[in-house]
């Protein structure tokens, strides 16, 4: 075993020899720098005055003010869209052209109620057909219309009928020249008369729109009969106001049948069904005048039998009155000579 005072002396053998001996030193290679990871919740944005090398890549925090150096980018002026503009195509003029069939001229306007009709569903036409029946019973209405003046006076008494009705004031053909009495009863039968008229004309509808024109005339009546009663007549009670409607819906069903034979059977019959009707079965009846309203109602039902569906359905129908038609009554028929003498001698008077 070696002694330690040898072991201290080649130690600093060695070391002296160290100290004198120059060591290589290894060369290292370049590392890139490690960015630090930016946590997720915090948004920074790179300066772009900063240089692209990784190494000296600084990030500035969104928050802090720029530099002095860096220039804030100029705002992008607001530029307001123009609204869009639409070009309507100019509505053509309404021309009337001929119509092939009649040879007289149609408007536009006609014509393309037509088309829609041709296409419109039947859900479309019971909401065409409500509001032209609105349109066609006021034009019935207003042939008998009238007022009870006393309703609107305080304490006025309103005069009665030999019935027991309310007299109202009435004016035109039928209240001046035919002496009727203007009257609920009146009013309702004559409105009837009329309606009968357009309704043998809505009959050649065609088939799928006929019933809602029907029910939808009918309906409307029977609004402004109950709004008649109200205003005119005072009649707050539900009850009754149904019992007059229910009334007069059986009288409307008794007079189609009987108008409906007339028109068949002739115009005798036709005048019966009018005389009991309108002129309620009375026995001093003017036979002139009930000869005036037959002609009446067969040349009203026969020019609604030269118009076109549409004209019809456009609602526009004026009713004139019968006065018109007493010169082709006064004509003598030939029908007068064939028949005995005492029964002409009783026509006469």
């Amino acid at each position: 075993m070696a002694s330690s005072t040898h072991c201290s002396a080649c130690f600093r053998a060695l070391r002296g020899r160290l100290l004198h001996t120059s060591i290589p030193q290894h060369t290292t290679k370049s590392r890139t720098p490690i960015t630090p990871s930016i946590p997720k919740h915090r948004s920074f944005s790179v300066s772009p005055s900063v240089s692209a090398t990784p190494a000296t890549s600084k990030y500035i925090p969104s928050a802090a003010a720029p530099s002095s150096s860096t220039k804030p980018p100029a705002p992008h002026p607001h530029i307001p869209k123009s609204p869009a503009t639409t070009t309507t195509a100019p509505s053509p003029k309404e021309s009337a052209e001929p119509d092939p069939k009649s040879g007289k001229a149609v408007p536009a306007s006609i014509k393309l109620a037509a088309e829609l009709r041709k296409r419109a569903t039947s859900v479309t036409e019971t909401y065409i057909a409500y509001s032209i029946c609105e349109k066609l019973v006021k034009e019935c209405a207003i042939q008998a219309d009238y007022i009870i003046p006393q309703r609107n006076e305080k304490n006025g008494v309103v005069p009665k009928g030999a019935d027991g009705e309310d007299l109202g004031v009435g004016k035109g053909w039928w209240y001046e020249d035919l002496g009727l009495a203007p009257t609920f009863s009146t009013w309702a039968q004559i409105t009837f008369l009329h309606m009968y008229i357009l309704t043998v004309r809505l009959r050649a509808f065609p088939a799928a729109h006929a019933p809602s024109w029907h029910q939808h005339l009918l309906d409307h009546f029977f609004y402004s009969a109950e709004d008649r009663l109200v205003r005119e007549h005072n009649i707050q009670a539900r009850s009754l106001r149904n019992k007059y409607l229910k009334d007069l819906f059986t009288q409307w069903r008794g007079l189609l049948a009987g108008y409906d034979e007339g028109l068949v059977k002739g115009d005798v019959v036709l005048a019966t069904a009018v005389w009991r009707n309108v002129f309620g079965g009375k026995e001093d009846v003017d036979l002139v005048g009930l000869g005036e309203v037959v002609s009446y109602m067969r040349g009203v039902i026969k020019g609604l039998d030269g118009m076109e569906d549409e004209v019809v359905a456009d609602g526009e129908i004026q009713f004139g009155d019968p006065r018109s038609q007493r010169k082709i009554v006064e004509v003598r028929s030939k029908m007068m000579d064939t028949l005995p003498k005492e029964d002409v001698d009783l026509s006469k008077k």
